[in-house]
């Protein structure tokens, strides 16, 4: 397994700030958006699908500030300053898992989660689909562990150790499947 450890993800970086209409408001950096209650910002979810429809999922690197040693999505990240969420999501695929793939927005919705006493998701996120056969060369500035895993697989772990993963990747995964199955 190919392995990267450039720094992708930076406190400082200027992250979008937007109204409940996904309106921009102004930007702020990546601490900002995260502290105490958070503050709206856009952000992206990514879900991989490899030929055998199973979902690629990570568990976060321990260096994460928020949920670190979490099982989530593929991807996750947030648009900068002057991006778009597309140019920003084919930036992150490329930077955290080392591939390139098209991608197919399903949805948009808006949540927070708050975790411990140290910050909270306040996050206006856009989710998007690919697939891919690539091999993975996973940044272990950002994730842990990597693997496939089959629909029924995982939703047997959620269900037995909810805990294990993040609060935005099990709400996600619930409306793909009632809302988006088919389109996978």
């Amino acid at each position: 397994m190919a392995q990267n450890d450039r720094i992708v993800s930076f406190e400082d970086e200027k992250l979008i700030v937007v109204d409940k209409e996904d309106n921009i408001l102004g930007y702020k950096t990546k601490m900002e958006c995260h502290e105490g209650e958070g503050i709206l910002h856009r952000a992206f979810s990514i879900f991989i699908f490899n030929d055998e429809n199973q979902l690629l999922i990570q568990k976060r690197s321990d260096s994460k500030q928020l949920w670190p040693q979490y099982w989530s999505n593929s991807c996750c990240s947030h648009p900068r300053k002057g991006e778009t969420v597309e140019e920003a999501s084919y930036r992150r695929l490329k930077e955290e898992l080392g591939i390139e793939t098209p991608l197919k927005f399903l949805f948009k919705f808006q949540y927070t989660a708050p975790y411990k006493n140290v910050g909270s998701e306040n996050e206006m996120c856009s989710v998007l689909v690919g697939r891919s056969n690539h091999s993975i060369a996973p940044n272990k500035n950002e994730i842990e562990e990597w693997k496939y895993v089959e629909r029924e697989e995982l939703d047997n772990d959620m269900e037995e150790n909810p805990a294990d993963y993040t609060p935005w990747f099990k709400m996600e995964w619930e409306r793909i499947k009632k809302e988006y199955w088919k389109e996978i």
